[in-house]
């Protein structure tokens, strides 16, 4: 493998926004004409196996565009930020060695800017750590869930700390992840965005009521193609609550299911509230850098579903022009 290094002033290019929003459709249908190769910037796709449930592209797709950072670890795998920004670094590099636009696609904010801005990493513990699972995973879960997660991993801790100790909870769970998954907060200024890239990105958004019935479709659309057979299968090999992989949003709920703490309905609707929650945590996250262009899919609030194909063909266009048209400046 060639040795990633950052090389100042590469260009690069990105689409970024809230999940079932039409990242990678659009990311697709521009590809070819920007000269570019998608590289996946989703926190749980890199997991082999999960595949329905994580929304990554289908064979056909791949097979269009080469996408990078899918299927690169095992779920029972440990797993870090840090090992992504490591991997990630290295097929920026090496994409655009080649000549290629590398093209950021997905929505984990935290792993895009982990990439774009070269954000720093070490194996350190302390009271001053920011924890990426609390920005990816953890914040949208309330004291006895995570005590429950902590429970998982340590259950001497969990008997030790109570559920409204959300600080000490938080930590043991630090601690029984391992230092790896640990960043500094003092080792980036958050609100710097400042990168090494010569970058442009473009965010995808829409109608909040017409995203929350996309999510929602989605979900019932995931299940229809097997997701409860996937997670089983996952489960039998070893996938389990507490990995980080067994956390991910529909397996995590699915995992409670065959586990007999609720039934398949309401694993269903809890998959639907928390992909929602999340959403809305993405755009916050997004909306707060200023470097991203936003661009508008003009989904029909009540029938989104209805029309999407188009609105995102004009929505493709308008981020091609926009993507090219800085990537020449």
């Amino acid at each position: 493998m060639i040795t990633a290094r950052i090389e100042p002033g590469t260009r690069l290019a990105a689409i970024v926004g809230p999940t079932a929003v039409g990242k990678t459709t659009v990311a697709l249908r521009i590809a070819g004409r920007l000269n570019a190769e998608i590289i996946s910037v989703d926190a749980m796709q890199v997991y082999r196996g999960m595949d329905i449930g994580t929304g990554k592209p289908t064979p056909e797709e791949r097979k269009a565009v080469p996408f990078h950072m899918l299927d690169i670890v095992e779920p029972s795998d440990t797993f870090s930020v840090a090992r992504f920004k490591e991997l990630a670094d290295n097929e920026v590099f090496v994409t655009a060695s080649r000549g290629k636009i590398p093209l950021l696609v997905g929505g984990s904010g935290l792993y895009y800017r982990a990439v774009v801005d070269d954000l720093d990493f070490a194996n350190t513990s302390g009271t001053d750590l920011y924890r990426v699972e609390v920005v990816e995973e953890l914040e949208e879960m309330d004291d006895v869930e995570l005590h429950d997660l902590l429970s998982d991993l340590d259950r001497a801790s969990a008997a030790e700390i109570p559920p409204s100790n959300r600080r000490r909870v938080l930590r043991a769970i630090e601690v029984a992840r391992e230092g790896d998954r640990l960043m500094s907060e003092h080792q980036h200024s958050w609100a710097d965005f400042e990168s090494p890239y010569n970058g442009v990105a473009a965010g995808l958004d829409m109608d909040r009521e017409a995203l929350y019935r996309l999510i929602e479709e989605r979900v019932d659309s995931m299940v229809e193609r097997g997701l409860v057979g996937e997670v089983e299968n996952l489960a039998k090999c070893g996938l389990a609550r507490g990995t980080t992989a067994g956390e991910a949003l529909g397996y995590r709920q699915l995992l409670s299911y065959f586990d007999g703490e609720c039934t398949l309905d309401e694993a269903v609707d809890e998959i639907k509230r928390r992909t929602r929650n999340y959403a809305k945590r993405q755009r916050t996250w997004f909306h707060a850098d200023p470097r991203i262009k936003w661009f508008t899919v003009r989904a029909e609030r009540k029938d989104p579903s209805s029309g999407l194909a188009e609105a995102l063909d004009e929505a493709a266009e308008a981020v091609l022009e926009y993507l090219a048209q800085n990537l020449e400046n």
